[in-house]
């Protein structure tokens, strides 16, 4: 492991870049500089952290894939994304963490540690090209606890920590590293099964243990059932069964595989309610609490629902105003329901309407999910592209002085963009910078497997099919490790903006390997 000063002071990429190719980059980092530099200046610097605002452009010029798209406002909250990820990597005893709260927070375990948003750290960092970072921290949650067992805290929150490893094998095609986790993957599920499986089958949890505290559906104390755990541990399941698979333990793996199926049949009979047309939460008599939540679109995130059902309708409340839709949305409560509440009393982190980046995280890698491989005409690219432009502008703090910048922060006014749990600290006098640059979501996997398509696989082949605007001329993402090689895949309508040829094309450490003329779905070979 690199620390950050041995790691600055190498003045070139690590070991990690080296493997991945030395094909020339498409794009130059230097053009990029402005970004990091204007991040910096924007508010002080507090806390420093394990790799600081004064080393920011160094870091990101080794180790992320570098973007560039005719559209400001998302080529700008890709690299402040990039920049905030950073703030929250944590050199400690046991190695590199993740952390969600730059500040201390009570409820965090040591280290400020917290699982909540494990899988969509995972998801982000797999990008990187310096692998320590997240591979030290799945080691911490999955090793770091007694006698190297899971850490304590882990199950703190409903969570999807093999998904997580399945996610890392197809960005990295290290079979070894993910198959070294089978004995503590199963631990874990097993775990889950003492602590929250029903009779029926299906998994409880209480809403403030998935992290979604004060939600219409339910309460801290209530057993409800719920369409976020049970996605969750579908997904579970269908990673342990791949990495048994590589690990050449068919008996686990057909146990898991039974596991899964078994999930998918009883979420799709119990909470799919056939009336609102929607994944639902049952209460603890086993009644359909009578509201749509956005935590409905989780079974997509693992594409739980089987297709050609019909399932696919639920996707309609996404762009419908009395659904989720809103100018800083989605909401995480349908807008018609009166549960739908956006009271600025009590607790200041409740899910029964404020927008939160970590449903919308949720809902757009599930959203591109059906759109690549669900038959449906339910929802469409344009309500793809609607909505991730509608997080890109949430990604907004205007300041005591006027200023607007970019930033991230904890629940949002789906009407108004207001960041409601920091407004309600600063008129409780309790305001202390909590949920500054908060790292509790994803975006930056957004772009690379949703808007520019690249859709990771743990084999020898991938596909790429953008979901990015039809009237772009172009885009480019860059320098992508990915099986130790380095990908640039690239948009160019007319071939005037990269000279390299009109259409659709990746290349591999360098070398074309595909091209179309149209932007659409491409196989690509990695041998």
């Amino acid at each position: 492991m690199l620390n950050r000063r041995e790691f600055v002071a190498l003045g070139a990429a690590p070991a990690i870049l080296k493997a991945a190719g030395s094909a020339k980059p498409l794009l130059d980092p230097r053009d990029f500089r402005r970004y990091v530099e204007f991040f910096n200046s924007m508010v002080p610097e507090e806390p420093v952290t394990t790799i600081p605002n004064a080393e920011a452009w160094e870091w990101m010029r080794y180790n992320i894939p570098f973007f560039s798209c005719p559209d400001e406002a998302t080529q700008q909250i890709y690299y402040y994304r990039w920049w905030t990820y950073r703030k929250a990597i944590k050199a400690t005893p046991a190695g590199y963490i993740i952390t969600e709260f730059l500040k201390p927070v009570s409820h965090a375990g040591e280290y400020n540690a917290l699982s909540c948003a494990l899988g969509h750290h995972i998801a982000e960092g797999r990008w990187l090209r310096e692998r320590s970072y997240i591979d030290q921290d799945v080691h911490y949650w999955l090793r770091g606890g007694a006698d190297g067992g899971l850490a304590k805290n882990l199950h703190q929150f409903t969570g999807w920590v093999a998904w997580g490893v399945s996610d890392l094998l197809a960005v990295h095609g290290d079979r070894p590293a993910a198959t070294a986790y089978l004995d503590a993957l199963e631990a874990d599920y097993a775990q889950w099964q003492q602590e929250r499986l029903t009779p029926g089958g299906l998994f409880w949890q209480r809403d403030v243990s998935d992290g979604m505290e004060e939600s219409a559906s339910g309460g801290r104390k209530m057993k409800n059932i719920r369409p976020s755990i049970n996605s969750c541990m579908y997904g579970n399941a269908v990673a342990i069964a791949q990495i048994a698979r590589l690990a050449g333990k068919a008996d686990i793996e057909n146990r898991y595989r039974a596991k899964a199926e078994t999930l998918r049949r009883l979420v799709q009979e119990k909470l799919w309610n056939p009336g609102t047309r929607f994944f639902e939460t049952l209460d603890e008599q086993g009644r359909f609490v009578p509201v749509r939540e956005a935590i409905g679109y989780t079974p997509w995130y693992f594409e739980l629902p089987e297709k050609g059902k019909g399932y696919e309708e639920a996707w309609k409340q996404l762009m419908d105003p009395q659904g989720f839709y809103a100018p800083y949305g989605p909401a995480t409560t349908e807008r018609r329901s009166p549960l739908y509440k956006l009271d600025y009393v009590g607790d200041d982190c409740k899910w029964n309407g404020p927008a939160w980046p970590f449903a919308t995280t949720i809902a757009l890698r599930g959203l591109a999910n059906v759109l690549n491989d669900y038959p449906q005409n339910a929802i469409s690219r344009a309500a793809y592209l609607r909505t991730l432009a509608i997080y890109t502008h949430s990604h907004r703090l205007k300041l005591d002085d006027g200023r607007v910048i970019p930033w991230i922060d904890e629940n949002q006014n789906p009407e108004t963009g207001e960041w409601i749990a920091r407004t309600m600290k600063i008129r409780k006098g309790t305001f202390y910078g909590r949920g500054d640059h908060y790292n509790h979501s994803a975006y930056c996997d957004l772009i690379v497997t949703g808007l520019v398509g690249l859709r990771p696989a743990a084999g020898d082949t991938f596909e790429v099919n953008p979901l990015a605007d039809p009237a772009w001329d172009w885009f480019c993402l860059d320098r992508v490790a990915y099986h130790g090689r380095s990908l640039s895949i690239i948009w160019d309508r007319n071939g005037q903006k990269f000279g390299g040829g009109a259409g659709l094309t990746v290349y591999v450490d360098g070398e074309q390997t595909a091209r179309r003329e149209t932007i659409g779905r491409l196989t690509v070979p990695l041998t």
